[in-house]
Formats: structure tokens, sequence, C-alpha cells
């Protein structure tokens, strides 16, 4: 058996997602039944301190001897790293995968994947010019359980899909009405791209558009949008975002909900009581995904004309790593769902590929696209400092270091 095919990573930033993600790109490959590629974290950067990113590598537990750097420049220059994984908050997307592209870097980006489609467009502008890879970091995409359903739809089990309604909304309001958070959380604050939308709305877009943009036949279609969105009075980020996207060339409806004061499942993230998160209607049945829609594990399909109350229902888990440490003392080992997308990246590496099929850059501009339209509808606007799709290397976005 040939030996996997290894990338080396650096990861720009020091946060929760980006310490998940590296755990999980840390476990066996073989867990998940991956055997042809594998992931080596070679660098880590901080903007704040080479300390803080050398607590990161012993936090996450990091086999060999990455590098830690205090500043992002540091960590694209490192000639030893193939791709950088950006990992911070919406607001500095845009400016640290230019950094990374422009120091003739690969790159992984979190979703969402900019503030603004202008600058995603310059990002992708820059990966083409440079011949460098680039793919937004919607980890959803590539789930078995994503894969199958997007199989299901194209092989017309459920007849020609018709309408698809997603909801990603948490309840995250006090018995007051206040906010369980401060309003300087990430999630509020504008600064950093707050607001249900570019954070939770994005996984209700995924579901929309992976079945009735991506699962269609060329030519597709950019979809009519129509939005309705409040703000929370005290810092002006949208509070709850519900959208219905109209696609042309199929006559079909997309319906996408998000919002931070009612929850799409009230009793538990992920309880079946509170019926599906996304429901997938078509003219032989439906398929049900039961959420949160950022990491399913758990379908539902309902034929037409079948008997009442019988159904398929497919448990989908997310295989762990014994040898992992898990989370809150799970003894069955680590494992959470963002190694595949990662896998997905190495093998575009591996065969010269500068975008992943499942989403590309075309379709990542256009879920921009639908999101700067739903702000332009609901009054939303961001902070200049982060809107620009001007690069500058010293932007404080970067770490304020040349």
């Amino acid at each position: 058996m040939p030996s996997p095919y290894t990338i080396r990573w650096g990861i720009l930033a020091t946060g929760g997602i980006a310490n998940t993600f590296c755990r999980d790109i840390l476990c066996d490959p073989a867990t998940r039944d991956v055997s042809d590629v594998a992931h080596e974290i070679v660098a880590v950067a901080s903007s704040s301190s080479a300390s803080r990113a050398e607590d990161f590598i012993k936090e996450v537990k990091c086999p060999g001897s990455p590098k830690a750097y205090g500043s992002y420049h540091e960590l694209v220059n490192d000639p030893n790293v193939d791709v950088i994984y950006v990992a911070t908050p919406h607001s500095h997307h845009f400016q640290n995968a230019m950094l990374a592209l422009e120091a003739g870097k690969n790159v992984l980006c979190e979703k969402a994947f900019t503030v603004n489609a202008a600058q995603a467009k310059k990002l992708v502008e820059t990966a083409k010019a440079k011949n460098l890879f680039l793919m937004e970091a919607v980890w959803t995409r590539y789930f078995p359980l994503s894969i199958k359903i997007r199989e299901m739809v194209k092989s017309g089990e459920i007849g020609e899909v018709q309408r698809v309604v997603s909801d990603l909304s948490f309840g995250a309001v006090k018995d007051d009405g206040s906010y369980e958070f401060e309003d300087s959380h990430r999630m509020l604050n504008k600064d950093l791209g707050g607001g249900a939308l570019l954070d939770l709305g994005i996984y209700a877009l995924t579901w929309v558009y992976q079945i009735l943009y991506h699962c269609q036949p060329e030519p597709r279609e950019a979809p009519k949008v129509l939005a309705s969105m409040s703000l929370y009075e005290k810092t002006g980020a949208d509070e709850m975002t519900s959208m219905m996207l109209q696609f042309p060339k199929t006559k079909t409806v997309g319906i996408a909900l998000t919002g931070l004061r009612v929850a799409t499942q009230p009793d538990a993230v992920g309880s079946p009581a509170s019926g599906p998160a996304c429901r997938i209607f078509g003219t032989k049945g439906e398929i049900q995904v039961i959420g949160p829609l950022y990491r399913p594990t758990h379908y539902r399909v309902l034929k037409k004309g079948g008997q009442p109350g019988v159904v398929e229902d497919v448990k989908c888990p997310i295989p762990k790593d014994p040898k992992r440490e898990g989370r809150d003392g799970d003894k069955e080992g680590w494992g959470h769902g963002m190694a595949w997308e990662a896998d997905e990246v190495a093998r575009c590496l591996r065969d010269g590929k500068k975008q992943s099929e499942t989403l590309d850059w075309k379709e990542s501009i256009m879920i921009m696209e639908t999101m700067d339209e739903a702000r332009r509808q609901g009054g939303l606007e961001y902070p200049q400092l982060i809107e620009t799709d001007v690069f500058d290397p010293k932007s404080p976005l970067n770490g304020g270091k040349s």
C-alpha cells in the first residue's frame, strides 16, 4: 500500500475553532476509513505572542516540533508550510487570507468566507493569478451524511425537489430577555462581523444551496432573494434573519432562517423531538435532516404513499479516535467532524486542483452575494475596516506588523 499523501498545515489563530480543527486532523485517519491522505501541523501563529502559540501547541498535543510564531507574517512566510488554515473571526478573513495568498500559500479559510462578495472575488482573483488552492471551510459539505443526501437528491429518490426549508437558530436569551453573552461578544459585535447571518445563517444557506443549486445540472442560475432582518438595538448586529431564495430556472424555492432569540431545537441541540432542522421536499417524498445543521448526524427519508409512520431513519455518528483525549471526559476519544474537509484539501493539493468541486469559488461567491443582498434589504452595514476589499498587509486585522 502506498504511503498517504501528507500535507503540512500552518494554523493562523489560536481560538476555539482552531483548537477543534487541529484536534480533528491529528486523529488517526483510519478511524474515518481514510488511508490516502494524512495531516501534519508544522506551525502555529498567534497575533499576540509566540508564547500563546506555544501554549496552543501543548494544549492540542501536536506531535513533532511545530514552530510557534508571534505574528501572522512569520507564519505565512514559513517555507515548510503547504497550506494555511485561517481560523480568525469573519471580520479578519479577507485580510488574513490575502496575507497568506500574497505570500504564495494555499488557503483554507473559515466560513463565512469573507464579510462581503467583493472581498470573496478579490481572494479568488488573487488565487487564480498566483495559481494557488483556495477553499471556504464549510465543513458540513464534506460530511458523509451530506454526501449521501446529495446523492439521493441527484438520483431522484424523492422525485424532483421543489422546496428546501432550513433553520439554524440559537435561543441565546435569558429569562429577562437579555443575551447570555456581553454586547462585545463576537456574536453581537459588528466590529467582528457579529450577528446571526454570517455565523449561523451560512449553514441554513448551505443546505439550500447544496440541494437547489449544487445538485442541479449546468448552467446554474443565481436565485432572487427576498429577506427580512431585525437588528439588535444595542449593537446594530442582526439578531433574526429570514431569506427566501427563488431559483428561476428550476422554479424551486429555498427558505433559510437564522436567529439568536429562539432556538431551532428548544429542548436540546440535535433533539429529534423538536422536528427536523432542514426539510427537503420532493414530488415522491421528503428528506429530513435533524439538527444542528452545522454538524448533523441523523436524517430521515419519508416516501409518498408509504405506510404512515414508517420512515428510513439513518444515524451517521462521527467516528472518534480513542487515542486522542475526548471532550468532557468522553472515554470514546476525540472526533468532531472537521477532518473530512481537511481530507478534501489534501486530495485537491495532491491532484493539482485549485478549488474543490464540492464547494467551488463560484458558489462561495454566490452565497456571499446572497448575504450581501439580505444585508442590503435589512439595512445592515459593518465598519469600513472590515468591509474594505483593499488588502493592507499592515492592517490591524493582520496584527499591524510586516
